[in-house]
């Protein structure tokens, strides 16, 4: 009889439901995709599935729309996106609200470098009256140059019939917590960068929202040392490695078991994949599916 395996020293991999390795995309248009985030079922932290959307552009959904995202800094932890409907210095848009998931709103809030610009708010708003203390100037900036320099919002001043309509520089929580209904102000804007905007007009503000994300602890490093890509079980979310199109692990790409060489023929026959050491001087090993024999190194 023909013998197969001379090693007994082998390496399996188990095969789960998982997306496999070469179908998580890396990039969308010219922005890399890295973990925890994924444009593909079963790719990066479960805690984000679905939150990114790829076609030709990266999106951030959620419920009151999707975001164009510009810009993700994995150093940083932020991601910075752009809502194309909302107003800024040049542009007047229909009103509407930002509003996150309770899972966004935990994992990845604005910043405290996004300041939310509340315009033309109505005298009996809370955050004039009750809640004026969610209100702060940035920078030195204050409401009257929204109105004087932006010509989107100088409609407002002329509509008013008086010195400049009242407004609201806030924080996201103040959004979070009231609808722009509830706030009674007719429309809202975004500037990230806030620290480094001093002795800036607004037409020279950098608009849209900065996210910052945290980073779930799943082992995700030890599966990336292995050569691996971190994904999870699309029906349990359970943490998985994708090594390959068709090999997947619980926690890294390599683990080293015991087996004979009838174990190894039994589990051969249910297409199980496995790899054994064929030099291990070198640290090299050979991954032996039933149909074909791969090379690459071990860490």
């Amino acid at each position: 009889m023909r013998t197969i395996f001379n090693l007994t020293t082998v390496i399996i991999l188990s095969t789960l439901t998982a997306a496999s390795g070469t179908n998580c995309r890396t990039t969308c248009g010219d922005i890399a995709i890295n973990y925890p985030f994924g444009v593909d079922d079963g790719c990066g932290a479960p805690q984000y599935r679905h939150m990114l959307s790829c076609n030709t552009s990266l999106f951030f959904t959620t419920p009151s729309g999707n975001y164009k995202v510009q810009s993700i800094d994995y150093k940083t932890k932020t991601m910075v996106i752009y809502d194309p409907s909302m107003s800024t210095c040049s542009i007047l848009q229909p009103h509407h609200d930002f509003i996150m998931t309770d899972i966004q709103s935990a994992m990845m809030p604005p910043s405290p470098d996004t300041v939310f610009a509340l315009i033309n708010c109505s005298i009996d708003s809370p955050v004039l009256n009750h809640y004026k203390n969610l209100c702060f100037n940035f920078s030195d900036h204050s409401c009257d140059e929204l109105y004087g320099s932006c010509n989107a919002f100088r409609l407002f001043h002329l509509v008013a019939n008086v010195s400049s309509p009242p407004c609201c520089f806030t924080s996201y929580d103040t959004v979070k917590y009231m609808s722009m209904n509830i706030l009674d102000c007719t429309h809202y804007t975004t500037v990230i960068n806030t620290d480094s905007l001093k002795g800036l007009g607004p037409s020279d503000w950098v608009y849209g929202i900065r996210l910052s994300y945290s980073m779930p602890e799943t082992g995700c490093d030890r599966c990336s040392q292995s050569g691996g890509t971190c994904g999870f079980d699309t029906e349990t979310e359970g943490m998985t490695c994708l090594c390959s199109s068709f090999v997947n692990s619980t926690r890294q790409c390599v683990y080293a078991v015991g087996f004979s060489e009838a174990q190894l023929m039994d589990c051969a026959k249910l297409n199980t994949v496995y790899i054994k050491y064929s030099n291990p001087e070198r640290g090299s090993v050979t991954l032996l599916p039933p149909a074909k024999s791969l090379l690459f190194k071990t860490k």
